[in-house]
């Protein structure tokens, strides 16, 4: 049976375990994927939608953890890049 991932109170911590555990011995099952944005933002749009629609984005960037921003960038990130779905 693997074993839990112990909880870190600092950013060393948890960079003192990666670098002497192995991982192999640990469950990795509750990982969630990042994505990181190094990008510089550098233009803006501005749009009119339902409150509404402007109200499921919130929610699910929410439940994500992540800036509603962010969320809307995603999706329209993923339709231009041909990872939408159809």
């Amino acid at each position: 049976m693997k074993r839990k991932i112990p909880a870190f109170k600092s950013d060393k911590e948890a960079q003192d375990f990666v670098d002497t555990a192995n991982l192999a011995d640990y469950d990795l099952s509750g990982g969630v994927p990042v994505q990181f944005e190094f990008e510089p933002k550098s233009a803006h749009i501005n749009m009119r939608v339902p409150k509404a629609l402007l109200d499921a984005f919130k929610e699910r960037a929410r439940v994500r953890g992540i800036p509603y921003t962010r969320f809307i960038r995603q999706l329209i990130e993923r339709e231009i890049s041909g990872h939408g779905s159809r």
